[in-house]
């Protein structure tokens, strides 16, 4: 499409540039204007980090070609303050914390500001309606709304702008609220993410993945890539220089395919180009040719005798396996009144952070390759990256940029190795930024699990035993599942003292998206099984839920699953904590009373999903009814 003259006013400057019609408002600002406080988030108007306004109405910039803006007023993140101030919106957001990673941030001042503007007397109802087309993924929200309720009330006049100034800190910093030293960065858009950045003479990447979850490569032709107008470089496994692995426990997985591919949306090569359109229509001329493979999707078929075989260095699949030991299992469950049989499942979960994958690679003048990005986990990245380039440690420097969102899910290197080789192939700056969809596809997830527990009780709720097994979908490389499973089997039965335990944590390959660290990895996973089961047993038992769990807890002096003598515990203060929050009436749990899944107060209580199945133990004792 021919470019068109465009004029505009932007934050009260008047801009005129050529510029392709077709494009978005939203690279027009960013890539045109360098005003990079707007973000792209999602790419298809649901998160808000795009906001801005134009001619006075809030708007999401990435659903907006630019040629619409012809002749419109548009103020973004940047122009809401002069330079060196904050708006009292902005000043609200840095009082009340409002900010964590920040990506979400620009977005939603702009979309405060715009509730302020339209309704300056909105209820707190009202706001969080007015609100709800920006997603934040770190805050829980409650301080975003505090913050716009905070605002409004010194807008109106209910309350004095003195309330936006910090408190007062005597001698000491502990118990007292200090504000966040980067919100000002932040709250203004200031701050430079990875995908902000920018350097002379930057070529852009894109990445072909594989359509394929297992299929040996027979041959990729990347030459009509590479005869390309404004092709840099392409790159694939051969670049590889050194020892082609990397990953957080075992190096399993190399820069890009090597041989073959593991999961749908596994990189297998790479362009870098004076563009990113240019980028990509250069992946389309890559030729690769595949020989499918049978492929494993279930991690119990995994573990069948025949299974097809994911990494030759596992030919069980197994990526780990942790066993705990602790007591006399036979015995324990011989000594209760009660046995309760039952399964729990989890589903993979989706980070969704709002900062897709982003990076920049180098070469320094100093020849030393460096890599800018998000990285959760750098000097391990660093090293890695050492030996995937063949470079002395020295050589290799490794940035970490703003974190937009990681919850664990950027503490794998799935894309730095390949901008790190572009760089040196180049002698130039390269950039990669995902897009959504590319960052669900390549990046990894919370391992979805599997386990069966057994638990024995006396008639008066104490654990005599547990049995925990727990199965879990690695996906085709290892990333963090040895971490995972540690966690999972040290932290299995909960925060209570049990005699007699046998608990085995597995995670395996198969041919799914990777599984990686993920907040309370593991953890997550194994308390809903344990806390589900604490339920069931007091419903059974016709004990209060509160008073099951008391009468197991670890104590000061307890022995825990791994054998560590506790000198303290808190759990008797969780508790209590708990049950006057939620207002809970003490006494047996009945069919009425709020039980496990409950969103509702004392009285109300969702559907039960989840069932028992009880066995009488082989002594015969009574089944307590």
């Amino acid at each position: 499409m021919p470019e068109m003259k465009l004029e505009m006013q932007v934050n009260g400057r008047k801009v005129m540039r050529l510029a392709d019609p077709g494009q978005r408002l939203l690279d027009f600002l960013r890539d045109e204007l360098n005003l990079t406080g707007t973000k792209e988030g999602c790419g298809a108007g649901e998160c808000g980090t795009c906001s801005v306004f134009v001619d006075g109405k809030l708007v999401k910039s990435c659903l907006m070609p630019v040629a619409k803006a012809q002749g419109a007023e548009i103020q973004t993140v940047e122009g809401l303050a002069k330079p060196g101030e904050l708006e009292a919106i902005q000043k609200a957001f840095h009082k009340t914390g409002a900010s964590q990673c920040g990506y979400c941030i620009p977005g939603m001042v702009m979309a405060a500001t715009s509730v302020l503007r339209e309704a300056p007397e909105a209820s707190l109802d009202e706001i969080k309606e007015r609100m709800g087309g920006n997603i934040c993924r770190c805050t829980g929200y409650s301080k975003i709304i505090e913050a716009v309720a905070l605002a409004r009330d010194v807008v109106t006049g209910r309350a004095s702008p003195a309330v936006l100034e910090p408190e007062t800190v005597g001698e000491s910093y502990i118990g007292h609220n200090v504000r966040r030293l980067d919100a000002p960065s932040k709250v203004t858009g200031r701050l430079k993410y990875a995908g902000d950045m920018v350097m002379p003479d930057m070529a852009h990447m894109a990445v072909l993945r594989s359509p394929h979850a297992h299929a040996e490569i027979v041959s990729i032709d990347t030459s009509e890539a590479e005869a390309m107008a404004g092709v840099a470089c392409v790159i694939t496994a051969a670049d590889v220089p050194g020892t082609d692995g990397f990953g957080v426990f075992v190096h399993d997985q190399p820069v890009m395919a090597r041989g073959k591919v593991r999961h749908v949306g596994e990189a297998v090569a790479a362009v870098a180009a004076e563009d990113a359109a240019t980028a990509r229509r250069a992946l389309t001329k890559i030729k690769v040719e595949y020989r499918d493979l049978p492929g494993l999707f279930d991690p119990e078929d995994a573990l069948k005798p025949g299974a097809p075989v994911i990494h030759d260095y596992a030919p069980d699949n197994m990526v780990k396996h942790i066993p705990i030991r602790k007591g006399d299992i036979e015995a324990g469950f011989a000594a209760a009144d009660l046995i309760l049989e039952e399964a729990f499942s989890t589903q993979q979960v989706e980070h969704a952070y709002l900062e897709p994958e982003a990076g920049i690679a180098y070469v320094d003048h100093d020849d030393v390759v460096t890599v800018i990005s998000p990285s959760q986990n750098i000097t391990h990245h660093r090293h890695m990256l050492a030996g995937i380039l063949a470079l002395p440690i020295n050589k290799v420097r490794f940035i970490m940029s703003p974190v937009g969102g990681g919850f664990g899910g950027k503490e794998d290197m799935i894309y730095q190795g390949m901008l790190a080789l572009a760089a040196m192939k180049t002698h130039r700056p390269v950039r990669l930024v995902f897009t959504r969809e590319e960052s669900i596809a390549a990046s990894a997830k919370r391992h979805p699990s599997r386990v069966t527990y057994r638990m024995g009780l006396t008639r008066d709720g104490r654990i005599t035993a547990i049995r925990f097994e727990m199965l879990s979908d690695g996906g085709a490389y290892g990333m963090s599942s040895e971490g995972v499973m540690r966690k999972a089997a040290i932290l299995s039965c909960g925060p209570y003292e049990i005699e007699n335990l046998w608990i085995d944590t597995r995670a395996v390959y198969t041919n799914n998206t990777p599984s990686g660290a993920f907040r309370t990895f593991g953890g997550m996973q194994a308390q809903f099984a344990t806390e589900s089961m604490m339920d069931i047993a007091a419903e059974r038992l016709g004990l209060d839920p509160f008073e099951i769990r008391r009468r197991n807890m670890m104590r000061a002096g307890s022995l825990t699953h791994t054998q560590q003598r506790l000198t303290s515990a808190s759990i008797d203060r969780v508790l209590e904590a708990a049950e006057q929050a939620s207002r809970w009436e003490p006494g047996a749990p009945t069919m009425r009373g709020p039980m496990r899944g409950d969103l509702g107060g004392p009285g109300t209580r969702a559907p039960c999903t989840l069932g028992a199945r009880f066995e009488t133990p082989k002594d015969s004792k009574e089944r307590v009814a």
